[in-house]
């Protein structure tokens, strides 16, 4: 059920209800500004990752910046943002089972939409759905280049694959998905240097085969916020599905830079805000907002502003601090901001983006396609 939003527009921030998730408008705009800065050089088109927000309002404000479209990873996403009005919407995963890609070729008629495969079983079954609802699909092959999650191998695998698509009068094909998810958080340039490498060196292996057989690849979708700059001047990637870049998280902080510092690119727009609910003795404090409040699966939040004080546990409903020795001890009831280790899965604990800027609430947006499980 949604909950009521924790604060009405013209508010102070120090008046909101908690725990609330709350963005920093001027720094999500800068992140907006500043990704659409970054890729305009390189001709690469941004085609953002909207598990991380699940909001149709976020959608059109990456879009009126010059992005092509939107990836999810379900249908139930998917629907969210096209009953919104977001018009181009790719399915960067495997869907299967009937009634979910019944619903997504169902989408086709208020958005455009596609979908990736790694097998001819899940090609087969993308077919029957497009002809049943008398519409053509575009599809995507993903490969796997080096994440080991989903994904045909490079090379002939996956120009079978391809070929297969291109065959069927109810499938387009649209190119490969081509996304090394498990380089993202390496924290030296180095190492995302030589994953990223691997990856571009498989995706231009494949689309060169692909060539060699008379198919075009129109997109080569990959990338994230850890790796994008590298992907984008490949020469081979024509997509990038960065998500993170628009809120930031601690774990993404923690990636450094050529000179072994904390890449800056983006700034943190993205916190959960807190209450000190209790401060039962010198050095600790308890906040009202647990796991069901923050994501701790990429490690606890930090206090933002207040690098002295430790988030270093949760429970359901409480967040215990630590605090040093040398800090001033935070005061029953005082409001604390909390950078979320991992931004998806925080944001999809909420049910409303409160946006503040100069300290007072100046929007609120549902998170419309939160918690959908098909």
């Amino acid at each position: 059920m949604l909950q009521s939003p924790p604060a009405v527009p013209g508010m102070r921030e120090e008046e909101i209800d908690t725990p609330a998730l709350v963005i920093d408008l001027d720094a999500f705009e800068y992140n907006l500004d500043h990704m659409a800065a970054l890729l305009a050089p390189t001709g690469v088109k941004l085609r953002a990752h909207a598990k991380t927000h699940k909001s149709p309002v976020i959608a059109k404000l990456q879009m009126a910046r010059g992005a092509v479209g939107q990836c999810v990873q379900k249908v139930s996403e998917a629907e969210v943002l096209a009953w919104g009005g977001i018009p181009d919407i790719l399915v960067s995963n495997q869907i299967v089972g009937a009634s979910k890609l019944a619903r997504l070729c169902a989408l086709s008629s208020i958005t455009k939409a596609a979908v990736c495969v790694d097998d001819a079983l899940q090609v087969d079954w993308v077919e029957r759905a497009a002809a049943d609802s008398g519409r053509r699909m575009t599809v995507l092959v993903e490969i796997d280049v080096g994440a080991a999650r989903c994904g045909v191998p490079p090379g002939p695998a996956a120009v079978d694959l391809a070929k297969k698509i291109a065959a069927s009068k109810h499938l387009i094909f649209g190119g490969l998905q081509a996304y090394q998810g498990s380089a993202q958080h390496k924290r030296t340039v180095s190492e995302r240097q030589t994953l990223i490498g691997n990856a571009v060196d498989a995706a231009r292996r494949t689309v060169e085969q692909l060539r060699q057989q008379g198919l075009d690849c129109p997109i080569v979708g990959g990338a994230g916020t850890g790796t994008f700059q590298i992907e984008s001047v490949s020469g081979i990637y024509t997509e990038m599905q960065c998500g993170s870049y628009v809120f930031m998280d601690a774990d993404y902080a923690r990636n450094l830079d050529e000179a072994g510092k904390p890449i800056s690119t983006f700034r943190h727009a993205l916190f959960v805000l807190a209450t000190v609910m209790s401060a039962p003795h010198a050095g600790l404090a308890v906040l009202d907002a647990g796991h069901k409040a923050v994501s701790t699966d990429s490690g606890m939040p930090t206090l933002w502003g207040k690098p002295d004080i430790r988030y270093v546990s949760a429970s359901d409903e409480h967040g215990k601090l630590d605090v040093g020795s040398e800090t001033t001890m935070p005061k029953l009831g005082e409001k604390l901001r909390l950078v979320p280790g991992h931004c998806d899965p925080t944001v999809d604990r909420h049910d409303w983006y409160v946006g503040v800027r100069g300290g007072r609430v100046e929007s609120l947006w549902p998170v419309a396609a939160r918690g959908g499980m098909a």
